[in-house]
């Protein structure tokens, strides 16, 4: 066990604790404490979601998904309810996510690109430089087709 033999390390670490925890209460009540956002859509809307006959679509192509399907049969995504706690199928839920990053189907921010890193170094330790390789690779490429693209200054790109 650690011993402070000078009382003002002891008294000081105690401060710190208690700072720490003051915040983190702080921080729960904070978030308890936030305004109640309404649902972006109406009831008529949520209670077409809810119908029987209401068909599950894929999140990436909005393909009608059959009751049961795992995958989606146009572009292979997965599309189950319970496809990332079911430890065999969620291996192809990581692999979307990581192809995603160096395809260039995702938004290249920060917090994205921080997530990815970390993603990535937490799954597989060795095989991580080699994909933080084409991570960046695909950002540079995101990089320079933004600065060559010409302004739209309001209208669509085609």
């Amino acid at each position: 066990m650690f011993a402070a033999s000078d009382p003002n390390l002891l008294i000081g670490g105690f401060a710190v604790g208690g700072l720490a925890i003051v915040g983190f209460w702080r921080l729960i009540a904070w978030v308890r404490e936030a305004p109640v956002t309404p649902d972006p859509w109406d009831a008529e809307v949520e209670q077409k979601m809810l119908a029987p006959d209401a068909m599950d679509v894929c999140h990436r192509c909005f393909t009608e998904q059959p009751p049961g399907a795992w995958f989606c049969a146009r572009c292979g995504s997965a599309v189950g309810p319970y496809n990332n706690l079911m430890p065999y199928v969620m291996v192809f839920s990581q692999g979307e996510v990581f192809r995603n990053g160096v395809d260039g189907r995702v938004r290249p921010k920060l917090l994205t690109i921080l997530g990815y890193l970390f993603y990535s170094l937490f799954n597989c330790v060795f095989l991580a430089p080699i994909y933080w390789f084409f991570l960046f690779k695909q950002l540079q490429r995101n990089r320079a087709e933004k600065t060559t693209r010409p302004e739209s200054h309001g209208q669509p790109l085609p």
